[in-house]
């Protein structure tokens, strides 16, 4: 009897703590976080033209979603996806393409980002797509009862306080999908462990990219049923993508026709200091090497500028003049949104940002079977470093390093299939999140 006695008081001290803890964290972020969040926005929205945007696209934000909701015809599940931007919605993608064929259900989706709204305004298989509020009390409460989801899905990281506390309030199901979290996250220091302590409780699901981001957030200490390792969609993202690239025919075959291709993509200057010098080099002693490199961001500027490095050494022309290719060296892009089908005509590759600050994707060249190439900031790529350990990916230093990685790819056949299987293999192996993922989305409604 007193041990019952004794186990329901502890019970009802642990209910009461978190109670007490939500409600402190709840006070301190509505009056303390959110106005200097906000302040900070409007100050910022008068020199950064993208927190002008983002302000301006908000304006008659609850009048439109009114009018939207109201516009279709709902049958079946209302699901709700929420990317802070562009690169966390393409992770959302395949998770919404497989319910809207499948299931019919009806999709939502909302960005924090002008990024990721402008660019998906036009996205087919969403219902309604719309900027997310700033996240205070009567903004969460007023979409939420506008919307009524039967489900709201986060993609990666981008979790609002008020808006989970609102929903776990309506006992609407919260997702948290394509999880991560190191264990050295600062989220994990005292303070903020007990504020993320607080949000993640009313998470119903936390499905992570690993077991070792479902060991991170398992220190939480949120019940046995809430984390589940599922893997990353980024995988099923990029493979589907691939199929679809293959089929397109950006380039003549003559032009490629009995050449060795090295494709350099979302390259920055940091990056093309190293790449375009150490490719002119190998360009002396193989003469069948092409080089297509496209840079991030491909302004005129830029692209004069990767010219000026080639000028009296190397023939180069632009992407938009391949109609009148005269056997040139170098093709420079001047466009953006090709790069993954670039990357099919790739022998190697190598993957921008990696010199710069943090590394771009580089699932994107691995899952054509290939040899990626990276500089050595690539701390925030997990894939990255999973990559070099297997052997698919090589990390270059300098230009010295690039170039005999290079030599040593471009004259040797086997050994860059063989690279380049293993990249394939390190792809095909993590495919299937989205399957586990609808699965566990299924269950809520059964």
């Amino acid at each position: 009897m007193y041990e019952r006695n004794f186990s329901s008081i502890s019970l009802r001290k642990v209910k009461v703590d978190y109670s007490l803890m939500k409600t402190v964290w709840s006070l301190g972020y509505n009056i303390l976080f959110l106005p200097l969040f906000y302040l900070l926005l409007r100050f910022g929205g008068l020199f950064k033209q993208k927190i002008k945007t983002g302000i301006a696209g908000r304006i008659n934000l609850f009048e439109e979603l009114s009018t939207n909701i109201n516009s279709f015809n709902r049958t079946g599940q209302l699901i709700w996806f929420h990317s802070a931007s562009l690169g966390e919605f393409e992770q959302a993608k395949p998770i919404i393409e497989k319910l809207k064929k499948e299931k019919n259900e009806n999709i939502v989706v909302t960005f924090f980002s002008p990024s990721g709204y402008e660019n998906s305004k036009k996205y087919p298989y969403a219902d309604i797509i719309s900027y997310l509020p700033f996240d205070t009390k009567s903004n969460a409460k007023k979409f939420v009862d506008i919307v009524k989801p039967d489900l709201f899905v986060m993609m990666r990281y981008d979790i609002w306080p008020n808006l989970i506390w609102y929903l776990k309030e309506k006992n609407i199901p919260a997702f948290l999908v394509d999880a991560t979290m190191k264990k050295d996250s600062n989220r994990n220091l005292p303070v903020l462990k007990s504020f993320h302590k607080s949000l993640y409780k009313d998470v119903t699901k936390i499905l992570t990219v690993s077991q070792d981001d479902a060991d991170a957030f398992n220190d939480f200490e949120l019940g046995n049923d809430v984390v589940s390792v599922v893997g990353d969609t980024r995988f099923d993202r990029v493979y589907q993508k691939s199929l679809v690239a293959r089929e397109k025919h950006l380039i003549h075959p003559d032009i490629l026709e009995n050449k060795k291709v090295h494709v350099a993509g979302s390259t920055w200057e940091q990056d093309e200091e190293v790449i375009l010098r150490a490719f002119t080099k190998l360009s002396k002693y193989d003469k069948d090497v092409i080089l297509i490199i496209a840079p991030h961001e491909p302004t005129l500027l830029h692209l004069e500028k990767i010219e000026n490095e080639f000028a009296g050494r190397l023939k180069t022309i632009r992407f938009s003049y391949l109609n009148d290719y005269t056997a040139e060296r170098v093709i420079i892009v001047d466009s953006i949104g090709i790069l993954l089908t670039l990357y099919t005509y790739a022998d190697v590759a190598f993957v921008g940002g990696s010199f710069k600050q943090n590394i771009h994707n580089v699932l994107e060249a691995a899952v054509y079977g290939i040899p990626v190439m990276f500089g050595p900031k690539i701390s925030d790529s997990q894939e990255a470093k999973e990559l070099q350990e297997r052997g698919g990916g090589l990390m270059i230093r300098g230009r010295r390093e690039a170039y005999r990685r290079m030599r040593s790819l471009f004259g040797d056949k086997e050994l860059r299939e063989a690279r380049g299987k293993i990249s394939l293999q390190y792809v095909q192996e993590n495919i299937g999140a989205t399957s586990k993922i609808v699965g566990e989305i299924e269950e809520v409604f059964q």
